[in-house]
């Protein structure tokens, strides 16, 4: 189940320069914005573990990079 809401996708892409889209592609954008973000957080979390930590912090998702 996706956890990211549409319509703050669509206006990502509206604000783009789009003036329409179709409800597919803020799907799919949204999509792979979540797999992105889902790596991302999954090496940010392995960063705070090999530093010996459980939270996660911001200098572990610049890390993540």
């Amino acid at each position: 189940m996706a956890e990211l809401p549409l319509a703050p996708v669509k206006r990502i892409i509206k604000q783009s320069g789009a003036s329409r889209v179709s409800e597919d592609a803020v799907e799919e954008l949204r999509d792979e914005l979540e797999g992105y973000a889902s790596d991302r957080a999954r090496e940010a979390k392995e960063y705070a573990q090999h530093a010996g930590r459980k939270t996660v912090q911001a200098d572990d998702v610049k890390a993540s990079q």
